[in-house]
């Protein structure tokens, strides 16, 4: 299990909706874009890529149900039947999907069953592939170091992992029911390749990657990019595995020009 996409507590607490069980971001007007968190993410994962995107695109952000379905059925398939659920309740009737980490992995999932619903896909430090793991070294109740150390991995710049990061995994390891699920999602993101689906899916795929990524590496992209027939890869250099959050000037700015190349 992998320790990624994670949450930064109350940023966007102000501006969640919720309606008919859903809890979501929306904001800005014009061509959807959906982005989906990972294993230990939040709203807040994406907050520089809202105020970026969301004077030319309606940006929705929805809060996938990691720690509220039966654990029978928490993993990457029932988090796309929830993203299905969700599209067909907000009535949207096409998105551009982004997702990190295990939110690549459900969208990937999502567009490989409704490519009639997704004109793109942008992924980045996606599983789907190949995770580095946490396996056995799951950490102990109490263990705050060890959850510092995975954090700061998570990064190249390990300043990034703060304090209140820290704590918030840190809250999730120490609760049992969290971390049942988040180990029933890690076994289940690993169980669910998608290399065979991959070839089979020809819709826009933009590949943004940390080159210094140690959870999804840079061979994980280059694996993406060789299998997806019509997939570009891009590079963010002194990144880790969550460049919308570590680099969110260089991510917004790759994924601007390859939506107005495709989509104008």
């Amino acid at each position: 299990m992998s320790i990624f996409g994670f949450a930064r507590k109350a940023i966007m607490e102000d501006s969640i909706q919720r309606e008919a069980g859903y809890e979501y971001v929306e904001q800005g007007e014009g061509p959807v874009i959906m982005l989906l968190h990972g294993l230990f993410g939040a709203l807040s994962n994406f907050k520089d890529v809202l105020n970026h995107f969301s004077d030319k695109y309606k940006v929705v952000i929805p809060l996938m149900p990691i720690y509220e379905l039966p654990v029978i059925n928490t993993n990457v398939k029932n988090l796309s039947k929830f993203v299905s659920d969700f599209i067909e309740f907000k009535g949207y009737k096409e998105v551009h999907l982004l997702g990190n980490s295990l939110g690549g992995h459900v969208a990937l999932v999502y567009a490989n069953s409704h490519p009639e619903k997704v004109k793109s896909l942008t992924l980045t430090g996606s599983s789907g592939l190949y995770e580095n793991a946490m396996g056995s070294t799951f950490p102990k109740r109490g263990n705050k170091d060890f959850v510092r150390t995975k954090v700061a991995e998570t990064f190249f710049d390990p300043e990034n992992a703060t304090d209140d990061l820290v704590d918030e995994c840190f809250d999730i390891v120490n609760d049992k029911g969290k971390v049942v699920r988040v180990l029933s999602l890690a076994k289940s993101a690993i169980r669910h390749n998608m290399s065979k689906d991959l070839p089979n899916m020809d819709l826009p795929v933009c590949l943004v990657w940390g080159k210094n990524d140690t959870i999804t590496p840079p061979e994980v992209a280059e694996e993406f990019e060789e299998l997806l027939p019509n997939a570009e890869l891009f590079w963010i250099e002194k990144c880790g595995h969550a460049p919308m959050m570590e680099r969110p000037q260089q991510f917004n700015d790759i994924v601007s020009t390859w939506l107005a190349k495709h989509f104008g």
